[in-house]
């Protein structure tokens, strides 16, 4: 490894080479690793759908907290309908595959919670309408 190349520490704990780019001014140093857009992370949110309910999780008042660490770790806290909701075990694997679409994710962490529990209440006007529960 040259001189020029900065080792920076990769999720998975190997290091990796990020090399720094020079121009005719002198040399610059590497770029930095890209923050997660919160945006982008709902956005990709919003493409998860209960197969129950033809509203997204984000809609439904699912997602509880987003959290994005500097390292683009994300964590989501979220919850279902209910306890015994059929797609307790598919829900949280399609949040999970939706979020590392998103550029700059490292590493993805999605954790259901039973506390507070869901209501009709914690859905968006916009999810309302769309069930007719205005």
């Amino acid at each position: 490894m040259s001189e020029d190349a900065a080792i920076t520490e990769t999720p998975d704990r190997t290091a990796a080479a990020v090399h720094a780019a020079w121009t005719p001014e002198g040399e610059t140093p590497p770029p930095a690793a890209a923050r997660v857009d919160e945006d982008k992370v709902v956005e990709m949110l919003k493409t998860v759908f209960d197969p129950e309910i033809p509203v997204d999780i984000y809609e439904l008042g699912l997602v509880y907290a987003v959290e994005i660490a500097d390292d683009g770790r994300v964590k989501i806290e979220m919850t279902l309908t209910t306890p015994s909701c059929p797609s307790a075990q598919e829900l949280p694997g399609q949040v999970e595959e939706a979020v590392r679409m998103v550029p700059g994710v490292t590493d993805v962490e999605i954790e259901v919670v039973w506390d507070p529990p869901w209501d009709p209440s914690r859905m968006s006007e916009d999810a309302r309408l769309a069930l007719n529960m205005y």
